[in-house]
């Protein structure tokens, strides 16, 4: 299998170079062969197999390890470019060009110039050409870039204080979009989640899969977790030390997501044991913790009674009729008993009158004792014949010409 060595150029990705029968080790400085000419690199990665259908084309050649000779001309071509960016940007500004120099890159033979310029549209720069040749003396190529390349070569602090990313890393870049930002529960400020460049920060590409499998494996803010002590309620995820705060009996308690359980069977975390909050430093759980440490059992959930219940049985019972209360001695029936009886007696007098005589000469009999038993009878049907005619007279309108219905 061919072996090849990963070479990082000054303003490029990491490339793939034949050893050529060298031994670089990592971080070393070579000279390699490329379209433009001869340049500066750094190894990336020491030499290594790789299959032969992965090489998409024949490699170019390492020349040489960097001598000391070769570091001191690299520090003389850093030199010059530093004295070419100013001309560049005068020459620019005259002739009122709408692009913004970058950066300028001196080849190994010094017979090559490179001027980087970012602009938002096509620029005619051909005067402009003309006159870096007549100034430099030396062939001029001039290279439009994105804003991207543009902070690679400038360079800088990102908003963490550290070196971008783009130019610790380098490589191609990667698309970046606002779900990543999401997913990452980051506020949706431009300013906030924008690099240097403008755009979004490369770094939400590179958190992305860590977040996204994170919250695959946990669960989600807002969630209730069962524990020996009650519900508690999952209030903040930490991803990087994957980690999750939880709220219970007035405490904060931070468990780690490989402490959680699952009650349910289905795999998702869902519990926390008593032993796992003991060790968080959980106040509650360490009180009901037994002599010999057993974990406690988990309670069953409690259900509590909706108000909207209560009231409708309060409801009902209101609304639930008297009952008919008992006759009381020497008086008549209550009222519900009576407007049955009177309901029975709409057929006719005669049966009211019989139905309601007997009882009325049971409740008269004590004091018709010395009376002659014709005279009981007559008034027994006097009676009820008095209790029919006053049930008819609630019930309907009393006749003009009527008379009595016991005669």
């Amino acid at each position: 299998m061919p072996t090849v060595v990963g070479v990082r150029l000054r303003f490029s990705k990491t490339l793939w170079f034949d050893p050529a029968g060298t031994e670089p080790a990592e971080g070393d400085i070579v000279i390699v062969e490329t379209e433009r000419g001869e340049e500066f690199g750094i190894v990336s990665r020491p030499p290594f197999e790789v299959e032969p259908g992965d090489l998409p084309a024949p490699l170019k050649p390492i020349v040489r390890l960097a001598t000391d000779d070769d570091l001191a001309y690299a520090d003389e071509l850093t030199a010059k470019e530093r004295e070419a960016l100013p001309v560049f940007r005068e020459l620019v500004e005259e002739y009122r060009l709408d692009m913004k120099p970058v950066n300028v890159e001196y080849l190994i033979g010094g017979d090559k110039i490179v001027f980087y310029f970012s602009a938002e549209e096509r620029v005619d720069f051909r005067n402009l050409v003309k006159e870096l040749a007549n100034r430099f003396h030396a062939r001029i190529d001039m290279r439009q870039v994105g804003v991207r390349d543009e902070a690679r070569m400038v360079g800088g602090l990102g908003h963490c204080g550290e070196m971008l990313c783009c130019v610790r890393f380098g490589g191609e870049f990667q698309p970046v979009s606002i779900r990543m930002a999401k997913e990452q529960d980051l506020p949706l400020n431009p300013l906030k989640i924008s690099g240097l460049c403008g755009r979004l920060m490369c770094c939400l590409r590179y958190e992305y899969d860590a977040y996204k499998d994170f919250k695959s494996r946990a669960p989600k803010r807002g969630a209730m977790i069962e524990t020996p002590v009650g519900t508690a309620k999952v209030t903040e995820l930490n991803t990087p030390k994957e980690t999750i705060r939880l709220s219970l009996e007035g405490e904060s308690v931070t468990v780690p997501l490989a402490k959680m359980e699952c009650s349910k069977g289905c795999g998702c975390p869902c519990s926390v044991g008593a032993e796992a909050l003991a060790e968080a430093g959980s106040r509650a759980v360490a009180a009901t913790m037994t002599a010999d440490e057993e974990p406690l059992a988990m309670p069953e959930p409690r259900l509590k009674e909706r108000p909207k219940e209560r009231s409708k049985d309060r409801s009902r019972e209101r609304a639930k009729p008297a009952q008919p209360t008992e006759k009381a001695e020497g008086g008549s029936e209550s009222t519900g008993t009576g407007r049955r009886r009177r309901r029975r007696g709409r057929g006719g007098s005669g049966a009211s009158g019989e139905g309601a005589a007997p009882q009325q000469a049971q409740q008269s009999a004590p004091k018709a004792s010395s009376q002659p038993e014709g005279g009981a009878e007559k008034d027994g049907s006097a009676s009820a014949g008095g209790a029919a005619k006053s049930g008819r007279r609630r019930r309907r309108r009393r006749p003009k010409g009527g008379g009595s219905t016991a005669e």
